[in-house]
């Protein structure tokens, strides 16, 4: 089946392209709030950050289907010694924008990865009370859900094509509210200065909530994981990313670069650059 893939460069609080209720699964993993291995310093205050993530809820919430799926990878941040509780006022913009809360799952690290440095070891150095400051290795993954899903309107044959592999189900434990998944390492040929999260992670959410020739969307795309993952599971995809600099990696990544294979051919891949309409491209 081909598929079609859309990268549009710009701000993901204008999603002026997409038309209403045109996605059918919003997957992302939005920058981590002014962190040191992300987009250092890229918010001018923590309060301009929820800004930005109710816009974009807004906005999700008007492409999305009714009864569709909304999937935020997000966690607090500690910047300079402050705690931002940014899993908690995300929550909080999702159910403004009209969202339902449905479940929320932990992403657990392997043991022993810490992108930044130790906190625990204060207690170590203070084995006393009030010098505890634990080390995190987790993240959340935020469900979200637009009204309620008719299950009806799928038809038999992309029920069938779009079934979920139960064995690996099973094995890799995903019936549970804790996903252990291996991390994206700093500084991957892809992932270089950037905090992408595994392909493990869209992979399960893609295969779980939507269907064979539907429409993902990944509002902060990065390097371009969800657009990749969705392209190899038979979805299309829509991709929106600030950064220009970016559309080498991504267009490598999803497999748009160099010769295609007479399979590959079959799908499109498109870049629009905002306010340079004329430079967009199509390529088959």
């Amino acid at each position: 089946m081909a598929t079609v893939h859309k990268l549009i460069i710009g701000n993901a609080i204008d999603m002026r392209e997409i038309p209403d209720e045109s996605i059918q699964l919003m997957v992302t993993s939005p920058p981590y709030f002014n962190a040191p291995f992300d987009y250092k310093q890229l918010y001018q205050s923590y309060d301009q950050y929820l800004q930005i993530l109710g816009e974009v809820a807004k906005e999700a919430y008007r492409v999305l289907q009714n009864g569709r799926i909304a999937v935020l990878n997000i966690d607090d941040m500690l910047v300079d010694g402050e705690k931002f509780p940014i899993v908690a006022d995300a929550t909080h913009l999702f159910l403004q924008a009209g969202f339902r809360y449905r479940d929320r799952i932990i992403w657990k690290k392997p043991d022993g990865y810490l992108r930044i440095s130790r906190r625990s070891g204060v207690m170590l150095q203070n084995p006393y009370p009030m010098y505890y400051y634990p080390d995190n290795t987790l993240e959340s993954i935020l469900i979200f859900q637009k009204g309620k899903f008719n299950y009806r309107s799928i038809p038999d044959a992309v029920r069938l094509a779009s079934k979920i592999d139960l064995e690996r189900f099973q094995k890799e434990k995903w019936y549970m509210t804790l996903w252990e998944m291996v991390n994206v390492l700093p500084n991957s040929e892809l992932e270089k200065d950037i905090a992408a999260f595994p392909e493990e992670l869209p992979y399960r959410i893609i295969s779980l909530f939507s269907y064979v020739g539907e429409t993902v969307l990944d509002p902060f795309v990065g390097s371009g994981t969800t657009m990749k993952v969705a392209r190899l599971l038979g979805r299309n995809s829509i991709g929106i990313e600030i950064k220009e600099s970016l559309i080498p990696i991504i267009r490598k990544k999803i497999g748009f670069e160099g010769q295609l294979t007479l399979e590959q051919q079959e799908d499109t891949f498109e870049i629009i650059l905002r306010e340079k309409v004329s430079q967009s491209e199509e390529i088959r």
